[in-house]
Parts: C-alpha cells; structure tokens; sequence
C-alpha cells in the first residue's frame, strides 16, 4: 500500500505544510492526479456544506446526504437515514439563529477505500461574543455517479477550556 502525505498528492510537496494539512491519503493507489481530484471533490462538498449552512439552505445541505445515511447532531440527536436527517434539518436549520458567519475547514481526510474517506472539519461560529467551535468527522463514499456524498456524520461541540 502507498502512503503518501496530503501535500504529497495534491502539490507534490513533501513536508505536510503548504496548506497547514497534515492528512494521510492511504488509498493504496499510486495515480496521483486521481487523488488531487478526490480531495478537491470531498473538499467542495465541505464548501457546499458551509454555503447552505450560512443561506440556512436545507435542501442544498439535504442534496448532499445518501438515502442511507446516519447523523448525530453537536447535541447528541441521532438521525437514521435520509427521511429522519431530512425532517430533523427543514425544521431546525431555517430557525438556527446565530448572529455572524460559520466556516468549515477539512482539516483530515483519510481514505479508508479509494471510494470511503473519513473527512475531520474544523467548524467555527463566529459570532459578535466570541467564537465556538465544532469538531465534525464525515464518512464520505463516492456514488455510482462518481459524487462523493455525506454518508455518516458526528458532529461534536468542543468545550471551551
């Protein structure tokens, strides 16, 4: 199996700084343009994520999820499959009311397959008393289609302190 730093597959560096990610591509492959354009794709999905976050924009968000998909919201909420993860977001994301902006940043990615990756994000709120911080860890898996999409999801708060 190839190992190969995130840097090494999509810039060619091999010190793991350039863009401050440190992640490990461990999908046994050796083609690295493929690998630059998996992490681009799963890297657009987390942008997607944080664009229909901030427009409150649940069926954008929903767009993302497999009908087969588990999430457990920052609070603990756990949501078996699309229908649950669907009614749960259309009522609780057009009333989310928080004053500033969200960022997601990929931190990780990690790929268990060359079509499963576990993706770690930074989430920050930023907000007029301060910032708070999520720590979401996505499984994502690439469709038939070639999309990858939002399998599994757990969203943890970080504690401040």
């Amino acid at each position: 199996m190839t190992e190969k730093t995130f840097n090494e597959i999509t810039d060619g560096t091999a010190d793991g700084t350039a863009d401050g990610t440190t992640g490990r591509i461990t999908d046994g492959t050796t083609d690295e343009p493929t690998g630059a354009r998996e992490v681009r794709a799963i890297r657009e999905v987390v942008a997607v994520v944080e664009r229909t976050q901030r427009a409150k924009d649940p069926d954008g968000f929903l767009a993302l999820f497999r009908p087969d998909s588990l999430w457990t919201t920052a609070h603990g909420r756990v949501l078996v499959g699309f229908d649950a993860i669907a009614a749960f977001t259309r009522e609780a994301l057009p009333r989310a009311d928080w004053d500033g902006e969200v960022t997601y940043e990929v931190a990780h990615v990690q790929f268990l397959r060359p079509d499963v990756a576990a993706v770690k994000v930074r989430q920050v709120y930023h907000g007029p008393g301060g910032d708070s911080e999520g720590t979401p860890l996505y499984l994502m898996s690439r469709d038939e289609d070639g999309r990858w999409l939002l399998h599994v999801g757990q969203n943890t708060a970080v504690q401040a302190g």
